[in-house]
């Protein structure tokens, strides 16, 4: 049986998927920031407005979809001082063949992920 990922494992992981999204989805990055309770992930822009984006690895039986309210207020007045839009990409990671388990060093994976949330 493998190996169980790290929680930084996870969050590159995590980050690696909504990167590419904002590739595909023509953002310009600006920063990149891999490390753990290092906010925002990534500082983007599109269409000259910047974007703050904050990504979570989430693992079951976490809601993928939710964030703490009270610290994505204070990424969103940090991100006010730049004229920034401030969003939430979290990403739920479980294995392969059993969401409710752990990933697994060189093994699939099972992804849930509905893109970016914008913080109003």
């Amino acid at each position: 049986m493998g190996e169980k990922l790290t929680k930084q494992e996870l969050h590159n992981l995590a980050m690696n998927i909504v990167g590419k999204q904002l590739e595909a989805e023509g953002y310009e990055f600006l920063g990149v920031n891999s490390k753990l309770k290092r906010d925002p992930q990534f500082v983007a822009l599109k269409d000259k407005i910047l974007h703050f984006v904050i990504v979570r690895a989430i693992s079951f039986p976490q809601d993928a979809n939710a964030y703490d309210p009270l610290f994505m207020q204070t990424i969103k007045e940090h991100a006010a001082k730049f004229d920034a839009k401030t969003y939430y990409a979290g990403v739920g990671l479980g294995h392969g063949s059993d969401y409710g388990q752990p990933v697994l060093k060189d093994e699939d994976y099972t992804m849930v992920y509905k893109g970016l949330q914008e913080i109003l």
